[in-house]
């Protein structure tokens, strides 16, 4: 169990590399800037696809419309601060990041939600509701970061906003 929690350890640690590597090079941050958007339409395409067209897919459809587009807007107002790694580049407050301090997991987990929902099967929606807590560590060494970087004008926003 430990030699595979260290190949675990060790690979993830090669895949943090390679994402700061990427993020370096102007190709590799587009492609890690748009991979969501293309995962996001993917999904839906696979969601509609499936045609079973009643109320639990029209409910979660529109779910999945209104938090895929405040994820939009999240990341429209997010510009050139986006990262796949935490970084402190610049805090923005001003937006729909004036009331959510983390809006692209707020509105990208309730537009998948909402695409779960649609697509209608219960075991992904319990393991999607497992997966969210694994972005609960990477939320707060973000938090870290901007706290560090920014200090009290970071702790002055925080208490600022709802989530």
């Amino acid at each position: 169990m430990r030699q595979l929690r260290t190949k675990l350890s060790n690979l993830a640690g090669a895949d943090q590399r390679l994402v700061r590597r990427m993020e370096k090079s102007r190709s590799g941050m587009r492609f890690f800037r748009y991979m969501d958007a293309v995962i996001i339409v993917a999904f839906t395409a696979f969601v509609i696809s499936r045609r079973d067209y009643g109320v639990r897919f029209w409910a979660g459809m529109a779910i999945a419309a209104i938090g895929f587009s405040l994820w939009g807007l999240a990341r429209i107002q997010l510009g050139a601060s986006f990262s796949v790694t935490a970084q402190a580049r610049r805090l923005v407050t001003s937006g729909i990041y004036a009331k959510f301090r983390n809006p692209v997991y707020l509105f990208g987990g309730i537009g998948y939600l909402g695409l779960l929902i649609a697509l209608g099967n219960w075991i992904a929606l319990a393991l999607f509701v497992v997966l969210c807590s694994y972005q609960i560590p990477r939320i707060r060494k973000e938090e870290k970061v901007l706290e560090a970087t920014f200090g009290e004008q970071y702790r002055r926003y925080k208490a600022s906003t709802w989530l």
